[in-house]
């Protein structure tokens, strides 16, 4: 079995986690943690290619810092075969969905925001977005 946990750092990523962990021992998964950054080059913000690469360096360092932190959490809630991947893409809902075709994931453990109905309708979210188009079953962790 493999299970996708995609990360934000947010509480609600963190708190997925914990979720995925129970799942993992007991199915003896192999569990990949996923994190994505923003995909800047296309978008004009009217900045230099020295500016971007610098912004670019620093969203992978906090990416990479936060898939230690995560990978780490897992090995300490007893998870054996974890598995740390960044990527940049300029739709973490359609990377989410990309790398669980690819990957030929089994579950997704994703983080709500628990946001209300209102919101969710003018917004969306990451975790319905994948919900709606993920290939295998997606188990939505939600933080009261």
């Amino acid at each position: 079995m493999k299970i996708l946990i995609p990360v934000d750092g947010s509480k609600h990523s963190m708190e997925a986690l914990k979720a995925a962990a129970d799942h993992a021992k007991s199915k003896a998964a192999d569990v990949y943690i996923l994190t994505v950054i923003p995909y800047i080059s296309d978008i004009d913000l009217e900045l230099s290619a020295a500016e971007r690469d610098k912004i670019l360096e620093s969203m992978k360092s906090r990416g990479e810092d936060l898939l230690t932190k995560a990978k780490d959490q897992m090995k300490s809630y007893g998870a054996a075969r974890v598995n740390t991947v960044l990527a940049t893409a300029p739709s973490p809902a359609q990377e989410i969905v990309s790398f669980v075709e690819k990957e030929k994931i089994d579950l997704v453990v994703i983080g709500s925001r628990g946001r209300g109905a209102n919101a969710r309708f003018h917004l969306g979210s990451v975790a319905a977005n994948v919900v709606r188009h993920s290939p295998c079953s997606v188990y939505v962790v939600k933080v009261a």
